[in-house]
């Protein structure tokens, strides 16, 4: 049996009438009638009733049609995705970002890959800035989100947006009518040999403010920043773009106007890439995450 019986086979099926089959398949009447005759022949049953005036299918033809069309639709995609294999959207690729980036689009991101490539394995890595800078100029990442600048001629860059600063105070904690009462609070932040561009940019936020932060408690991340502040450990100054995700905690985020302390959040890449699939995944983050 090959491949275009069966595909004779559901045209004739579907037009029940061997003239009109054989014209959509380009060929004449006698051959689609042989074709037909061989496959039954090899199946040992009769797959259509044959009369003056009609081809109708019998029993065991609706089952072979349902088995024949299913092979078929599987057959294209064995090819489609043996094509992907083939043309490397496939295997591993590693994407850095910093922990301020919105999880929801994340995830949105990561669905999106597996969708369109489902034979990518993705691996995440939350990591700030300057790591994420090292690891895709020496080749263990292939992607990243920082937070602006770039100081690597060896990597390119797409702005995705314009990110500020906010304060976040426990809902037990008032704010005071005289921001440089803020100097004494616990302050809790990122350690400054971690974020080091992040960590001087959060210090010239509160000059601006007018206070001297009191460094009390530092981590690597802003989730455990935020639960910190959660729990009534502390003040801090968090990206504006986290508000949105943490509305659960028991933190007020007080947005000051007119300051002018922002920052950009980039898509970074090695400018010579290895794998073919990078610039469909940057595009999807740039779909995802620009605004």
């Amino acid at each position: 049996m090959e491949l275009r019986h069966l595909r004779y086979f559901i045209m004739l099926a579907d037009e029940l009438h061997f003239g009109k089959a054989a014209k959509r398949l380009f060929i004449s009447q006698p051959p689609l009638s042989r074709q037909i005759k061989e496959l039954e022949g090899e199946l040992g049953a009769t797959l259509f009733l044959r009369t003056n005036k009609r081809v109708t299918l019998t029993p065991a033809g609706e089952y072979f049609l349902k088995e024949a069309q299913a092979i078929l639709l599987k057959l294209d995609s064995v090819k489609h995705h043996t094509n992907q294999i083939h043309h490397c959207l496939a295997g591993e690729i590693k994407i850095g970002y910093i922990s301020s980036v919105d999880k929801t689009k994340l995830g949105s991101l990561i669905q999106r890959i597996q969708k369109k490539h489902p034979y990518v394995q993705t691996k995440l890595f939350e990591l700030p800035t300057e790591k994420q800078i090292s690891a895709l100029e020496n080749r263990k990442l292939d992607i990243g989100i920082i937070r602006a600048p770039n100081p690597s001629y060896r990597l390119q860059t797409e702005k995705l947006y314009d990110d500020g600063f906010c304060l976040a105070l426990p809902k037990k904690v008032e704010l005071p009518k005289d921001l440089s009462a803020l100097s004494d609070f616990p302050f809790i932040f990122y350690y400054a040999n971690y974020a080091p561009v992040y960590h001087n940019q959060m210090l010239a936020f509160c000059a601006q403010l007018g206070f001297l932060p009191s460094f009390r408690h530092e981590c690597n991340n802003i989730a455990s920043i935020l639960e910190l502040v959660h729990l009534n450990a502390g003040i801090s100054i968090v990206p504006r773009s986290v508000q949105s995700q943490y509305k659960h905690l028991d933190i007020n985020f007080f947005n000051v106007e007119n300051l002018t302390i922002k920052t950009e959040i980039l898509l970074v890449s090695p400018r010579e890439q290895e794998h073919p699939i990078i610039p469909y995944i940057s595009k999807y983050i740039v779909d995802i995450f620009k605004k």
